[in-house]
């Protein structure tokens, strides 16, 4: 077993026991393993492990990844080429829109409606519909990208409008809290606001997923309520 193989298993009894203490499924909480500056070779390293959800941030380097792995699946008669997940989790220009609508199933930054337009219009019609997830600005970060919570509603109910997207929840990365009851109240915020714009009825489809959590305070999120945390340091080391 590869370290990146153990290195999953203790985050998924981290997760289990994040889930037991508040009161959860552990199945109710997906785990986007973040491959963002590793190569081709640690997400390889991870698919005997189960893993196949993989979140990049650089456009350029998750396309080189996701081409690497089909031919890597192909050359290895896996069928799981197809059956990864691509994630977009990083800040998102106008000018990377159409190779990230070409090649990633999911976009967990969108923050704008231009973004989202030119995603939708961009999406080829032979794949499924991209799955978007709005970046939030929760805690008004000033380095932070996202849209303000003011604004969230408003711009949910314009994206679920647009064609060949899936609008599927929020994302937010918060600053690092003092302790953990803080990082939780942090993490809540979220979850009002997402449990705000489902109740709105602004939505044909209510939200289904909540993107909270890094290596350093998924606990945190989970008791919040996320449905999905992203792990890079936990599984592939540091940076």
């Amino acid at each position: 077993m590869t370290t990146i193989e153990q290195n999953l298993h203790l985050v998924r009894d981290r997760i289990a026991t994040a889930c037991r203490a508040a009161g959860r499924a552990p199945n109710s909480v997906r785990l986007l393993a973040v491959s963002k500056t590793f190569g081709a070779d640690a997400v390889i390293a991870a698919l005997p492990a189960g893993q196949r959800a993989f979140g990049e941030n650089y456009v350029a380097e998750g396309i080189e990844k996701i081409l690497a792995l089909r031919v890597w699946c192909a050359s290895h008669s896996l069928a799981a080429g197809s059956a990864l997940e691509w994630h977009c989790i990083g800040p998102l220009q106008s000018n990377k829109t159409r190779p990230v609508a070409e090649h990633f199933d999911w976009v967990q930054s969108v923050d704008r409606l231009k973004i989202a337009q030119r995603l939708s219009e961009q999406r080829p019609a032979h794949l499924p519909p991209l799955q978007i997830c709005l970046q939030v600005n929760i805690d008004a970060g000033a380095n932070k990208s996202g849209v303000a919570p003011a604004d969230a509603q408003a711009l949910a109910a314009a994206v679920a409008q647009l064609p060949r997207l899936t609008l599927r929840g929020l994302m937010a990365i918060p600053e690092p809290a003092i302790d953990f009851v803080a990082a939780c109240a942090l993490h809540a915020r979220t979850k009002a606001l997402f449990d705000q714009i489902n109740a709105a009825g602004v939505l044909a489809r209510p939200m289904d997923t909540l993107s909270l959590g890094m290596t350093a305070d998924l606990e945190a999120a989970i008791h919040a309520g996320s449905t999905m945390v992203r792990v890079g340091t936990a599984i592939f080391g540091g940076r």
